[in-house]
């Protein structure tokens, strides 16, 4: 029984130090993004989730007449492509 505790402990150890080497990592990456000028964003992250703020939402209708207004778009493209 002591060498499952003494294993349980040892992966306690281990689990530990990566913890704290993700951690030493995170803190590189936004040393060197503040460097870079991209401050701090990672992957999709937006501004507003960063700051912590509630995103907009659209509302439906908006939606639907920003569709119909890119099908609209998209129809005189291909209108204008056919007569090329």
């Amino acid at each position: 029984m002591s060498n499952l505790a003494k294993a349980v402990q040892q992966l306690k150890m281990e689990r530990d130090q990566a913890r704290r080497r993700v951690e030493q990592l995170d803190e590189a990456l936004k040393a060197l993004s503040s460097l870079a000028g991209l401050r701090g964003r990672v992957g999709r992250v937006g501004r507003a989730q960063m700051l912590g703020k509630k995103r907009r939402t659209m509302s439906a209708a908006a939606r639907t007449r920003i569709a119909a207004a890119q099908r609209a778009r998209w129809a005189t493209w291909k209108v204008a492509r056919r007569n090329k």
